[in-house]
């Protein structure tokens, strides 16, 4: 019988063969790298019954390792799956007031060997719009680091006075309240004609996706949000989605777009 993978818990001036556990892990959808190493202080991962001790656990498979004692699978091809959230949905798993997630739409939108994905990044329980969804921890922890500079896009519905002058200031950046948000490109694109037209859309495309920087952005300039939702992340369009639908990334788009993430050293 083969002998059991070694731990290496540091690195040693040849690197060791295989991966960091936590970014194996990540890979087969278990949890992001983050989240990961997380569970491994926990004592959740164990390596043929024994407790992982070190996310620096460099393994050539994921052959024995457990988490809360069931085996991980082998890790799947990276998939990619955009999903119209409504509003009223928890980006969460599960809320311990009862309130629905976006799990509970995800079982009748996904196909069914979608197998376990995870949001990349969050939309507030009242922001709908583009949601992007992976199997992939890695990929997942990638999209959302704010040095990745992926652009999000999204349209808001505003009640009040501003100008395309004002909104143009942000391009340099705003500080609200001590907290400093960076590049925002943002513009005008009509009003209506209820509430004496002074409700608009205003589009505005960030790469920091801070929490509520849209609404808090917004607000600073005396506007009441009424209605938000993220039309694009990266190269990845809402475009005519259904509400409360998702629909998988090709995977030639999928490609060209990691192509760009690695060439970036996102």
């Amino acid at each position: 019988m083969a002998a059991p993978p070694k731990q290496n818990h540091e690195r040693s001036p040849d690197r060791p063969d295989g991966d960091r556990i936590a970014k194996l892990l990540a890979r087969a959808g278990v949890a992001s790298r983050r989240e990961v190493e997380r569970m491994i202080t926990d004592g959740r991962v164990a390596l043929h019954g024994k407790p992982v001790e070190t996310p620096a656990t460099f393994l050539e498979s994921l052959r024995g390792v457990t988490v809360d004692g069931k085996p991980v699978g082998k890790a799947e091809p990276t998939r990619l799956f955009a999903f119209n959230k409504p509003t009223g949905l928890l980006t969460a798993e599960n809320d311990p007031k009862g309130r629905a997630t976006i799990y509970d739409a995800l079982k009748n939108a996904l196909p069914k060997d979608a197998g376990r994905v995870m949001p990349i990044g969050r939309l507030d329980f009242n922001t709908e719009g583009l949601l992007l969804l992976t199997n992939d921890g890695g990929l997942k922890r990638r999209m959302e680091l704010p040095s990745s500079g992926i652009p999000r896009t999204y349209r808001a519905r505003a009640f009040g006075d501003i100008t395309q002058e004002q909104l143009e200031s942000l391009i340099e950046g705003i500080e609200i309240d001590g907290v400093r948000y960076g590049r925002i490109d943002a513009n005008l694109e009509q009003k209506t004609k209820s509430a004496g037209g002074r409700n608009q859309w205003i589009e505005m495309t960030i790469t920091e996706g801070k929490n509520r920087e849209v609404r808090r952005v917004l607000e600073h300039f005396g506007l009441e949000v009424s209605r938000l939702m993220r039309v694009a992340y990266g190269p990845f369009q809402l475009g005519d989605l259904p509400r409360g639908q998702a629909v998988e990334i090709r995977k030639g788009d999928l490609g060209r777009f990691l192509s760009t993430l690695k060439k970036e050293g996102a």
